[in-house]
């Protein structure tokens, strides 16, 4: 509440300076603050009520079950609704005079305005709906339903039947929809929705006969689970027949090109420069990193090698990493080794006192679900605002799907120290802290509408932050393999512009990542996937962590002898996942 208040007042004081001879004056610009604030306020509630009834899947990820039971068919009548809606929420939110709304209020008016933006240009410009074929997979919906304990067993199984009803529909819709795609999109679809028979499990039909559904609403349910069966294999079906044309007599290409890359990165990033400046300074900060690499790799060469270090930096950095790689936990070890390494992360960041951490918010460590592989080795699956006392999975995919030869490249891209760092990115203090944190900001709208440079930014920002405090014990080999993983982040964004706008070929990605970021071939044939199958989101972790840390270091000369570590960080998450450029203003203008 104070929070809130702070603003106005000063707001309110500006005022008297300027009309400090007629009171009348004052009276009229306090009221109008007050009253435009007060209706911001009440039109965020209500649009984020529109917004669930509009999107109720995402409402779903949210916590918000109010609409569990509703699966929206994907054609042209709802893509016509959703439009509608776009345009009717724009005309309200055009009447707000931002001159005369709070800072934090005018953070607010700007995520939405952005959100509405980008609801449209998606359907009408970017058109995904269309080419990308993995956007249809209803699984997801289905497995936050049945996982979460936020409801009764029987209430949540009675969601699940309501929305079982439009899965034929949904793909029915999904089929029409799908024109010209892609043949990489095509085929993450399939592996994704064979995915689904783990959510539409015999044990999930097992659990709904022997839970307290009456008999009428168990054959109920028995018969729309059938029916999805069919439904998702039907579409598999059609989905592998599409991918065979699609080889044989061509397909679109994944590449968006100059113009939608900017618009997306304009939508996504939301950081105050193009895509391409970003690359530009990306290009430039790998180049001083590789020079840390190089003094690092001079400093301690010694220790592994007898032999004289190449005269070639690159070729000494990759020769010592490829020694040091060696060390890394066993191939069945794997999911345990990161389970059994959050203890010590929490351990760590109490001793010295960097970050609150509430042990009431659980984290569990778990295998990747088979719905969601295919996309990223390790990910988070946070609950929203409404559910705060949610688990949040660390979902870690097992390397038993892999030859040898693979499983032995991915150890060593995730050896003993960089296995660390990742642990520190996804869960202590990185997305983990990051999103138990924004879901207690008293703004719903920066809660649940999280930039992702910010959320990831935070997540690169926070492993270098930890080295710097100390962890690892300032150990050379920790150093230089964060040194490697943080090139990986610069990478991505050369990466992810060089494909989608320059044309890079897959020959000279693998080249960018093995030679100039040091990564093993696993790991770079994987983010060749990755970067054909996504555009714009891997810039998202540079973007962000050079934003953060600029901006630390910003705000730490500002106050000198008075800045603590602790507080930065607390405050910086307290305003949810807003864009960085917006949280540096609101602490800097306090």
């Amino acid at each position: 509440m104070k929070r809130a208040m702070l603003p106005l007042a000063i707001a309110l004081s500006l005022a008297s300076l300027t009309a400090c001879q007629s009171q009348q004056t004052v009276e009229p610009v306090a009221a109008e603050i007050t009253d435009q604030n007060v209706a911001f306020s009440q039109f965020s509630t209500n649009f984020i009520d529109a917004l669930w009834l509009e999107s109720p899947t995402w409402a779903l990820y949210s916590g918000f079950h109010k609409y569990d039971g509703i699966l929206k068919v994907p054609n042209a009548e709802t893509r016509q609704a959703s439009l509608a809606f776009v345009e009717a929420q724009q005309a309200l939110l055009a009447k707000f005079d931002t001159q005369s709304m709070t800072p934090a209020m005018v953070t607010d008016y700007r995520l939405i305005e952005n959100l509405l933006a980008e609801m449209k240009w998606d359907i009408e410009t970017f058109k995904s709906w269309q080419w990308d074929p993995s956007r249809y997979n209803v699984s997801g919906g289905f497995a936050q339903i049945i996982n979460e304990d936020f409801a009764p067993l029987s209430e949540r199984l009675r969601s699940v039947t309501a929305r079982m009803e439009n899965v034929p529909a949904y793909y029915a819709a999904a089929r029409e929809n799908i024109h010209n795609p892609t043949l990489e999109h095509t085929q993450l679809a399939i592996m994704q929705n064979q995915g689904a028979f783990a959510v539409f499990s015999k044990e999930l039909l097992d659990q709904a006969i022997k839970s307290d559904l009456t008999n009428e609403e168990k054959a109920l349910f028995a018969n729309r689970f059938n029916k999805v069966t069919i439904a998702i294999n039907e579409h598999i079906d059609w989905l592998k027949a599409l991918e065979s044309k699609l080889e044989k007599q061509g397909a679109r290409s994944f590449r968006i090109g100059a113009e939608l890359y900017e618009q997306k990165f304009a939508y996504d990033i939301q950081a105050g420069m193009s895509g391409k400046s970003l690359y530009e300074k990306a290009v430039a900060d790998k180049n001083r990193v590789q020079a840390e690499m190089a003094k690092i790799t001079d400093k301690i060469w010694g220790k592994y090698f007898d032999t004289a270090k190449p005269k070639n930096d690159k070729v000494a950095i990759k020769q010592l990493i490829d020694k040091l790689s060696a060390k890394h936990v066993k191939r069945d070890d794997f999911v345990d080794e990161v389970r059994a390494q959050i203890p010590e992360l929490v351990a760590f960041v109490n001793e010295k006192n960097l970050v609150t951490l509430d042990p009431n918010k659980p984290l569990v460590v778990r295998e990747t679900p088979a719905y969601m592989r295919g996309y990223a080795g390790a990910s988070i699956s946070a609950p929203g605002p409404y559910e705060k006392s949610g688990n949040t999975y660390y979902n870690v995919t097992p390397l038993d799907g892999m030859s040898d030869e693979s499983a032995e490249s991915y150890l060593r891209e995730y050896n003993h120290w960089i296995l660390q760092v990742l642990n520190i990115h996804e869960a202590i203090p990185g997305h983990y802290t990051q999103l138990v944190y924004s879901n207690e900001s008293p703004s719903l709208i920066k809660s649940l509408f999280g930039n992702g440079a910010m959320v990831e930014g935070w997540a690169v920002y926070t492993e270098r932050m930890m080295l710097e405090e100390g962890y690892g014990n300032f150990e050379p080999e920790m150093w230089l393999m964060y040194y490697k993983w943080n090139l990986r982040v610069i990478c991505n964004t050369i990466l992810d512009y060089s494909i989608q706008v320059n044309g890079m070929t897959e020959s000279q990605a693998l080249d960018l990542m093995m030679n100039e970021a040091f990564q093993q071939r696993a790991e770079a044939e994987g983010k060749w996937r990755r970067a054909t199958l996504s555009q714009v989101q891997l810039t998202s972790y540079y973007s962000g962590y050079r934003e953060i840390y600029d901006f630390r270091e910003e705000y730490k000369t500002k106050k000198g002898d008075d800045f603590d570590l602790k507080a930065f960080h607390e405050e910086f998450l307290s305003y949810g996942s807003a864009p960085v450029k917006y949280i540096r203003e609101l602490m800097l203008n306090k």
